[in-house]
């Protein structure tokens, strides 16, 4: 890992290198995106097919074959032995529990005039949530986009998964069935998002589509956004941990590691006070990484773009974390609740030495659909919110139609939008 002291001159410079990510989107790629997009919006099912053969190695003769009913996804949970049905009930109740209080209600109030004003709060009708597969299974990501979207009251949820080699993972569809999807799809890549968005013979056209995936989906996501809406486009995950020396290092080294196995480009930084400390998370992961199946991607993703920084103090680390904006933010530290309120920009903020990331990842029960890439600075975690949208309400008494009618004519005739203010004299006129 790179080693990084605030007190080098270099370090603002060397600091926005570490963080620096090609973003800029991928010709090639987003050509054989478009081109997918508009052939599947096109021939629907028939392209949809053709494709998942073609990158899935499936041999599907029909959408019969790519469909997947409730009663799937139930017999599919049933099949599981019973710690596993219970671990994903246990955590579909957290995080169900959690997006419960993010829930929003319609809301009015009457003026002095006797005109109400008021905000109608309505479920989106339809949404399709996209679920990785192919190197791993995510239950997880079902849960996390499904439940808020179930809580929400949407009416109907819809799940695609590509399947390679057409092998279903009995725990990805047990947790849509615990989540309260409806139906799924094993189909998966920008094929399916084209079919979520545009619609075919068999998918029927969602409203929104929310959900990570590979660098096709996310250019798909983007090539789609406005005919449906997208929770982000996200980028490669991240993990900051500040550090005081208080938790063992063979914690710390752990949950760098839980990140930077995700994929070669994952992100995974320490900020610590004292050199030593580092130095003993530096030895923790010498040993630990032996046992570690996903050696390899830990070690490229560390070697490439993980970061070890000596800081002055807490101070110093929590602003150098609201200029990173990072994905995942852990307060290993004495008296997490203070340092937290520093923080202005973080995905997620793990407070204090037990409050391990994957906690987040799996039950704790906010969202772990966080956004990375420093979007962190404008933008929040996947939640009930937008599964929801809001309607303004106006119904204005004869008496502000008077007082407001007046207002709005003179500014009306000030734009040179003589209809709009006549629309408005004329009910005061009566």
């Amino acid at each position: 890992m790179k080693k990084l002291d605030t007190q080098s001159p270099t370090f603002p410079s060397e600091l926005n290198a570490l963080l620096a990510f090609e973003t800029a989107q991928n010709p090639e790629t987003e050509r054989i995106v478009a081109d997918i997009c508009a052939d599947v919006r096109q021939r629907g099912d028939t392209a949809l097919i053709e494709y998942t053969n073609r990158f899935d190695g499936t041999a599907a003769q029909s959408m019969a074959d790519l469909t997947l009913a409730q009663n799937d996804l139930q017999a599919a949970f049933h099949r599981l032995p019973h710690d596993i049905q219970t671990a994903l009930q246990t955590a579909a109740e957290r995080v169900k529990s959690y997006h419960r209080r993010q829930k929003t209600e319609s809301w009015s109030y009457t003026d002095e005039d006797g005109t109400l004003l008021g905000q109608q709060i309505t479920p989106l009708d339809r949404v399709g949530i996209y679920v990785p597969g192919g190197k791993a299974a995510y239950p997880s990501s079902v849960i996390m986009n499904a439940m808020p979207a179930h809580v929400a009251g949407v009416g109907e949820i819809i799940m695609v998964v590509p399947t390679p080699k057409g092998e279903r993972n009995d725990i990805v569809l047990a947790a849509a069935y615990v989540a309260g999807v409806h139906r799924a799809f094993t189909v998966g890549g920008a094929q399916a998002v084209a079919a979520l968005a545009y619609g075919t013979e068999s998918i029927p056209q969602v409203d929104k589509i929310t959900g990570p995936g590979n660098a096709f989906v996310a250019a798909a996501k983007r090539r789609v956004f406005g005919v449906v809406g997208i929770d982000m486009v996200a980028g490669p995950s991240e993990i900051l941990v500040i550090a005081d020396g208080s938790t063992p290092a063979d914690w710390v080294a752990m949950d760098l590691f839980s990140q930077a196995e995700h994929d070669e480009i994952a992100q995974a930084i320490l900020i610590g006070t004292t050199q030593q400390y580092l130095d003993d998370v530096q030895t923790a992961m010498n040993r630990l990484i032996d046992t570690m199946p996903r050696r390899a991607i830990i070690e490229a993703s560390l070697n490439s773009r993980g970061a070890m920084i000596l800081a002055k103090d807490l101070d110093e680390a929590c602003a150098i974390a609201n200029h990173i904006a990072p994905e995942h933010l852990e307060l290993s530290v004495e008296n997490p609740q203070h340092w937290a309120e520093k923080i202005r920009h973080a995905g997620a903020i793990f407070m204090g030495r037990y409050t391990s990331e994957s906690l987040g990842d799996y039950c704790a029960g906010p969202n772990h659909v966080l956004p990375t890439s420093r979007t962190a600075r404008f933008s929040s975690p996947l939640g009930t919110y937008d599964f929801q949208k809001r309607s303004s309400l106006i119904q204005v008494s004869a008496t502000g139609a008077r007082k407001l009618g007046q207002t709005a004519s003179l500014l009306a005739h000030g734009e040179s939008l003589t209809a709009h203010a006549r629309a408005a004299e004329l009910r005061f006129q009566e």
